[in-house]
């Protein structure tokens, strides 16, 4: 198990260019398994969940050639069904949350899916429901071995159907329109996320020969067509890494410039952290965040404490709510943080409590926050990273704080985070991996 050893208290100066997304990679990744022909993607970014995906898909059948760094050609023209019922498939989909999304693809071409259950963060119940209740509207029929965890669905053709998800699930929109795409007749598909990264996967869809509009609501409607064709598709820049940058800039003090950030894509991010205090400006495509001694959390109007919570696009993404917590720790002011999505991503706080952040665990979903204006600095510890978000969220407080900090379990920081500590230390970071 590799660590980072961080010496922290630096201030950090230069430029930081974020890496393709991942969420969006995870998906746009398994659109190929809809097309005999080649489907170009770039952008895709070197990290474990990307890599294992990409393995595994070698492993299905699937020609992959990698044309320079970041850049891949997939050709799907034979799957070896044989080996989706093998222990090492198994073994590999199960290790990867993002292996679900090949189920949409494989029973729209071929009339059968399977998948064992995925793994992922431990971030709390993630249910896969929403996925095979869509498969089912549009024809197919859905089975579960709770002995061997493995799940099937089989369809000898599917058909378009009215789609009403009773939730706004990102994986789940992205699988059930892969599934669509190739259904006859038509899909009217309602309370669909909306996402830039579902954006970009129907986007991606057209460009091979599909029929989606709507695009960017949270309806959708799909006229299938019987194939698609080969593209070219570029990935976004990773918004959840630009967040992680904004508020390491202010955690640090430092003056950092983010480059091509695809600025239109990132929603709300942006106006969260200026409400905490953190001054940053537009430069074309790229974020400015000049060092900041002190910043300052807004109050709401009536001058009671501010809530920042998540919610489906366009509201606030869940993955940055660790981030700004770590940051709010050493602004003026208080917050309460409301995590609705996932009850256990709170659960890295009592390690910033141990580092002096005064953080008060209301329940499983939320935090107040008393900000200390740096009249306290962090101090270093030892400490373990539970999941992506909160192994960077460690990683930024670390950086802050005075004196050494080790943390431990940092493939989870691999699983969604490219040469984090290579880059960083570019900058003026002393990052150590060891082990």
């Amino acid at each position: 198990m590799a660590s980072f050893e961080i010496f922290g208290g630096k201030p950090l100066k230069g430029e930081l260019i974020p890496q393709g997304a991942k969420n969006e990679a995870l998906q746009v990744l398994c659109a190929p398994l809809l097309t005999a022909e080649k489907v170009t993607i770039s952008n895709v970014p070197d990290i474990v969940d990307v890599v294992k995906l990409i393995s595994l898909l070698q492993a299905m059948g699937v020609k992959v050639e990698k044309v320079e760094k970041g850049t891949y050609i997939f050709q799907a023209k034979e799957i070896d069904f044989d080996y989706l019922a093998s222990e090492d498939f198994k073994l590999r989909a199960s290790s990867l949350r993002g292996s679900i999304m090949i189920v949409g693809p494989l029973l729209a071409r071929y009339g059968k899916g399977f998948i064992p259950k995925p793994g992922g963060d431990k971030i709390g119940r993630r249910r896969l429901d929403t996925h095979f209740e869509g498969f089912a509207l549009l024809g197919a029929k859905f089975n579960y071995d709770a002995g061997e965890h493995f799940y099937s669905v089989e369809a000898k053709k599917l058909k378009g159907a009215y789609i009403h998800l009773d939730e706004a699930s990102v994986t789940g929109t992205a699988n059930i329109l892969m599934a669509a795409v190739l259904a006859e007749g038509k899909t009217t598909f309602y309370n669909a996320a909306c996402e830039p990264y579902i954006q970009q996967l129907c986007k991606m869809l057209n460009s091979m020969g599909a029929k989606i509009t709507g695009i960017a609501s949270n309806m959708l409607h799909i006229e299938g067509v019987k194939e698609l064709k080969g593209c070219f598709h570029r990935v976004l820049p990773d918004m959840i890494e630009i967040g992680s940058f904004i508020g390491l800039a202010a955690m640090t003090k430092s003056e950092i410039t983010i480059k091509d950030v695809s600025w239109d894509n990132l929603g709300i991010i942006p106006n969260v952290f200026r409400r905490l205090g953190i001054k940053l400006e537009r430069r074309g495509d790229d974020i400015y965040i000049p060092a900041q001694e002190h910043y300052e959390i807004e109050t709401f109007i009536d001058g009671s404490i501010l809530t920042i919570y998540d919610a489906p696009w366009p509201g606030f993404t869940p993955d940055l709510l660790s981030i700004i917590l770590v940051v709010a720790s050493q602004a003026k002011g208080s917050v309460l943080i409301h995590q609705k999505m996932f009850e256990s991503r709170l659960f890295f706080v009592d390690k910033l409590i141990d580092m002096g952040a005064q953080i008060i665990l209301c329940d499983p979903h939320r935090a107040t926050v008393i900000g200390m204006n740096r009249e306290h600095s962090l101090k270093g510890i030892s400490m373990t990273s539970p999941d992506i978000r909160a192994g960077v969220s460690l990683l930024i407080a670390a950086l802050s704080a005075e004196g050494k900090s080790t943390i431990h379990n940092i493939e989870q920081i691999d699983r969604g985070y490219q040469d984090i500590e290579i880059r960083l230390n570019n900058i003026g970071a002393d990052i150590r991996r060891i082990g």
